[in-house]
């Protein structure tokens, strides 16, 4: 690269990146780019313990994406979590049933999201109870994600509330070892949340997340 390509080079300047106010608006990183419209759909992972400070949460990693630029700081939405790999592999025993449901809903405010819910079980159970575990799962995630707001949801589901829920319905089938919702995905951004964007900004945004 030429001298004079360098110096017409834009400078890049360091923004703050920070979590939605549901989730205390805290500190989740920050990044150098030379143009703020160039953040916007870019997402950050982060563990639940920095948002917390619950070392307990270290094994939950929350997803966000950049949805706004003001000034120096970059704003986001949920848009998802997953239990980490290790933590995941640690809930496996031999001599028992691992029973997953993948669930698609919407969110009292239309966000369309992928869920995942999973019993771990003290012993192996049959197909039958298998399935009425996933019923129950089904119920619990439709009922919860029907009555709240995305921001309501998201807390809900990475702080433990719906897993609790899912647990007491479980039990009078059978006791579970460990109940958690493993994984969620936003497969589409609110559209209160897409009024707030510039027009040009919003096709890169609604875009699935896969």
């Amino acid at each position: 690269m030429s001298k004079k390509a360098e110096r017409s080079r834009a400078p890049k300047s360091l923004y703050l990146i920070r979590a939605p106010s549901y989730f205390g608006n805290k500190e989740i990183g920050t990044t150098l780019c030379d143009d703020p419209a160039k953040l916007i759909g870019r997402t950050v992972k982060v563990s639940l313990y920095n948002l917390t400070d619950d070392f307990s949460k270290q094994y939950m990693i929350i997803r966000f994406k950049i949805i706004r630029v003001d000034g120096s700081e970059a704003h986001t939405v949920f848009y998802g979590h997953e239990y980490g790999r290790e933590f995941l592999r640690s809930l496996v025993r031999r001599g028992t049933s691992r029973i997953d449901g993948y669930y698609n809903l919407k969110t009292l405010d239309n966000v369309a999201m992928r869920v995942q819910g999973t019993v771990f079980t003290v012993k192996r159970e049959t197909s039958g109870k298998k399935r009425i575990i996933r019923r129950i799962m089904k119920e619990v995630l439709e009922a919860s994600s029907s009555k709240l707001t995305l921001d309501q949801f998201a807390q809900e589901l990475v702080l433990g509330k719906t897993a609790s829920d899912i647990y007491n319905s479980v039990k009078k089938i059978l006791l579970p070892r460990h109940v958690g919702i493993v994984k969620s995905k936003v497969l589409s951004l609110p559209q209160d949340v897409l009024k707030e964007m510039p027009k040009t900004e919003i096709a890169e945004t609604t875009e699935n997340s896969g």
